[in-house]
This record gives C-alpha cells, sequence and structure tokens, in this order.
C-alpha cells in the first residue's frame, strides 16, 4: 500500500474500531471491538478505561498489519464519544475509577442546584451548555468527592481528567496530555471565546484547573505514538469529537449546513461559521472545529435515546430479533396503530432538558403487536428531530435540509419518514460511516496530504441518496398531535 493512508480511531459507547482510509476517502481497512457498558445503579453508565485502550490497541494492530506496517501511515485521527469522563494518574498512567459515560444521570441533583442557585444562565452566556449531567463538568467534580484515589491524586497533583481523546492520547505518545477543542467544548469549563480552560469556571464546578489538560487545534501535530505499540513512530494529526467529526464528514462546512446523527443518540449540529452562536431555545452552541487557534462553531440539538432505543426492545424486551428487522416490522403495517412511544430511557434531552423524564408507551391496545410498537419506536426519531427542527427555527436557524448519517440511517423507512414529518428534503451519503470520515478528513490535513479542510472534503466527500417529503398535512398533523400529548405524559 502507498504511504498515505489515515489510520482513525473512531471511539463510540458501545464499541471501539479502527478504519483506514485513503486520501481520496475510500476505507482500505476496518477493526472493531465491543465496548462492556457497566449500569451498577439506575441512572449510572460506566466503562473500564483499561479496556477502552487495550480493545483499541488491539484494533489499531490489526488494522496496521492491513495496511502493509505502520510506514503505510501518514497519521492518526481519533474521534470519539465527547462527555465520558477518564480520571488517571499521570505519573503511573493508570485509571483511578470506571470512566463515566455520557450517558450517566448521577450529577442530576448537583446540576439541580446549581439551577436553584441561578448560575444557569451565566454558565450558558459563557460555555454555549446547559446545567445538565450529561456534561463532563458535574462528572469531574463527583469523581473527585466519591473516589478515594481520584481524590488523593489530586493532592498529589498527579490527577488527570479528560475525555476519551485525551486519554488515548496520553496512553499513545506516553505522555502527552491535550484536548481538542470539540472535546474541551463539551466540559462546561471552557469558555466559547477562551483559549484554554478557565478557572472560574473550574471553581464553580470545584475542578482543579491543574487536572485538565492543554487545549489545542483539531487538526495539527499532537505528537507520536510510542514506536513499540504499533511497529513504528505515527503522527497523531486529528483529534475531535463524534458529532463534529459526522458534521466534517458530512461536508457541513459552509454556515447553515446542518446535519443528523442517528446512533446510541441522536444529534443535530448545524455550522454557525466564526460567530459565537446562542440560543433562547435550550440548544446548546459549540466548538465545531479550530484551526491554528481560529474556532467556527456550531448550533447543536442532542437526543439522549434513539438507536439504544431499538437496541432495547431486541435486548431487554425480546421484541426484535436484530436492529435491521425494524424496518421491515414498520413497512408490514400501515401505521402504528395509535401507538406512541416517548424515549426517555434517561431522561430527555433538548430542547426539553428533562433529567428525571421516564420513556412512556401510549396508546396501547388488543390490537397492538411488534410491528406496531417497532414503528413507533422509528416514528419516534422522526418526532425529536422535529422537536428541534422547532427549536432551530426559533433560534434563527431553519433548515432548508438535512442530512443524516450514522448506523440508524441505513433504515430507508426512517429516512423517509423524517423527511414527511419534516416536509424537508433529507440525504444520506453513499457511506455513512461519517463520523470517521470527518477524523479522516482533519488528519489528512494535519498530516498534509490535502492543504485545507475544504479540499479534504471536496477529495474525500461521495455521492448522497435523496429523500422528498410525501406525507400530507392531515397525517402529518395528527402524528404530532399524538407526539405531544404523550410528550406531556413523561
Amino acid at each position: 500500500m502507498s504511504d498515505d493512508l489515515i489510520l482513525v480511531l473512531d471511539e463510540g459507547t458501545t464499541s471501539t474500531r479502527a478504519m483506514l482510509f485513503t486520501a481520496d476517502g475510500r476505507i482500505a481497512g476496518k477493526a472493531q471491538q465491543e465496548i462492556t457498558q457497566h449500569y451498577p445503579r439506575p441512572g449510572w453508565v460506566e466503562q473500564d478505561a483499561t479496556e477502552i485502550w487495550h480493545r483499541t490497541l488491539a484494533c489499531a494492530r490489526e488494522v496496521v498489519e492491513q495496511a502493509g506496517g505502520p510506514r503505510s501511515i501518514a497519521g492518526i485521527g481519533i474521534t470519539n464519544q465527547r462527555e465520558t469522563v477518564v480520571a488517571w494518574d499521570r505519573d503511573t498512567g493508570e485509571p483511578l475509577a470506571r470512566a463515566i459515560v455520557w450517558q450517566d444521570r448521577r450529577t442530576a441533583g448537583r446540576c439541580a442546584a446549581m439551577k436553584e442557585a441561578g448560575l444557569e444562565a451565566a454558565i450558558q452566556k459563557e460555555t454555549g451548555l446547559l446545567l445538565d449531567p450529561y456534561f463532563a463538568g458535574t462528572k469531574m467534580r463527583w469523581l473527585i468527592e466519591r473516589e478515594e484515589p481520584v481524590a488523593a491524586a489530586a493532592k498529589r497533583g498527579t490527577l488527570a481528567l479528560g475525555t476519551i481523546e485525551s486519554w488515548l492520547v496520553f496512553k499513545l505518545t506516553g505522555g502527552t496530555f491535550v484536548s481538542d477543542a470539540s472535546n474541551a467544548s463539551r466540559t462546561l469549563l471552557l469558555p466559547l471565546a477562551g483559549a484554554q480552560f478557565d478557572e472560574g469556571l473550574c471553581d464553580t464546578f470545584e475542578v482543579p484547573r491543574g487536572a485538565l489538560a492543554e487545549v489545542v487545534d483539531t487538526s495539527g501535530a499532537f505528537g507520536t505514538t510510542l514506536p513499540e505499540l504499533l511497529g513504528a513512530a505515527i503522527p497523531i494529526c486529528g483529534l475531535v469529537g463524534d458529532q463534529q467529526s459526522a458534521t466534517i464528514g458530512q461536508g457541513c462546512l459552509s454556515p447553515g449546513d446542518t446535519k443528523a446523527t442517528y446512533g446510541t443518540g441522536a444529534f443535530v449540529l448545524s455550522n454557525q461559521g466564526e460567530t459565537i452562536p446562542s440560543s433562547d431555545h435550550r440548544l446548546l452552541a459549540t466548538v465545531l472545529y479550530q484551526e491554528g487557534g481560529r474556532r467556527t462553531y456550531a448550533l447543536e440539538g442532542s437526543v439522549f435515546v434513539a438507536g439504544s432505543l431499538i437496541q432495547w426492545l431486541r435486548d431487554s424486551l425480546g421484541l426484535l430479533g436484530t436492529a435491521a428487522e425494524s424496518e421491515a416490522l414498520a413497512r408490514s403495517v400501515p401505521d402504528s396503530g395509535g401507538v406512541v412511544i416517548v424515549p426517555g430511557l434517561s431522561g430527555l434531552g433538548a430542547p426539553h432538558w428533562q433529567p428525571d423524564a421516564r420513556g412512556v408507551i401510549a396508546g396501547l391496545s388488543f390490537a397492538t403487536g411488534r410491528a406496531q410498537i417497532a414503528r413507533a419506536a422509528l416514528e419516534a426519531m422522526a418526532h425529536q428531530t422535529y422537536d428541534l427542527a422547532e427549536a432551530f427555527a426559533a433560534d434563527g436557524a431553519r433548515w432548508t435540509m438535512l442530512r443524516v448519517d450514522g448506523g440508524m440511517s441505513a433504515n430507508d423507512w426512517m429516512a423517509q419518514d423524517i423527511a414527511n414529518l419534516l416536509d424537508l428534503p433529507v440525504e444520506r451519503p453513499d457511506m455513512v460511516e461519517t463520523t470517521a470520515l470527518g477524523a479522516a478528513m482533519l488528519a489528512s490535513v494535519g498530516a498534509g496530504l490535502h492543504p485545507s479542510l475544504e479540499d479534504a472534503a471536496a477529495e474525500m466527500g461521495g455521492e448522497e441518496e435523496r429523500f422528498e417529503p410525501d406525507m400530507d398535512e392531515r397525517e402529518r398533523t395528527l402524528r404530532l398531535d399524538g407526539w405531544k400529548k404523550a410528550l406531556a405524559a413523561s
């Protein structure tokens, strides 16, 4: 193989993957391993950071072998689940507690208390985020308060607190401690207008500033891997949060370009250019990417439960044999029979932000079967997307078209249903691995394979399939009325 391959480490919620990309965006190799989820209490979600590291390294080694050796790889890009927090000791390089996953809700009480103290408005203005357990800052404080090894490391001055990309760079390089601006902007500790983590915000959340990484660009030179890990030293050239990465992979590089990723959760990001956005309708402002210290921002709506609803129907309720079966079941009936599902299994995200909300299945009757429930579960994706579309429009960022990606977007029925309910065209790329592709684009720029992100997107992007709306207004109104009633019950 040539020496212009990019190795992407894609750190998802339920698996870790390594993928090889060519300079023109083709996939040249891949490996994947599952990551164990731990649920010690209701609302708690944890992972083993050591397992993440070992399985990521195993996947990377497998893909390096597929590439014909490390000399074929020009650089590494890393993309990751963003708000998951790892605490480790910088001297030993070992984790001090289980990682707290982005879905975890254990800090809901602290967030509520901070809201009651009137802190949310100022924090949102500075960071673009709301006070919710979703974000990393309160997770970091919980680890210091509740995990004795973490507290001891904080006293010694050896504590490192970081998101997954920060943890992997540290392990790959043998000690480099950085966090890219897109991930750092999800902590509640980085001002959108500030270059580094802020002392005042750290004081507010009681997180020691010295335990945090240096904030860096999303493409550039971030160190090289230890030679013994992958057979040679390979430069790390791209770092980016998974949803920002998917936005880049979809080529959303101009203000107004909007994408939705349907994976474990669902995340809509709209490029807002270099102007810091703000929301009056409980959307988030976040860093999309950073080059040479200059930031491009996005407005974001985050839904906590998307593909995980289908997984729950399959694994916990046994209603599906496979996730893919949901599409065939949805097509087998003319409608959901009045069944509406509000997937508040871990609270409700944007634009509601109700951490204590619970899931609802409404409209059940003796006529309800597996097909109606499966269809209602897929319809919930369109309902949640519609709520986000309304919030974006109210904030002056109305969508004219939506680009979709992620594992669930391969479902043609769901893509068409989203187009129908939004009454907007929906485009889906021929390759739905846009999260990994975005990291590959950034790393290709950092490695010098492409002169700019725009050039990388033009060279590495593919074709799209388009879904045009074909639902009449009466049916749309009935669907939305049923959703609103079920939502109120959740």
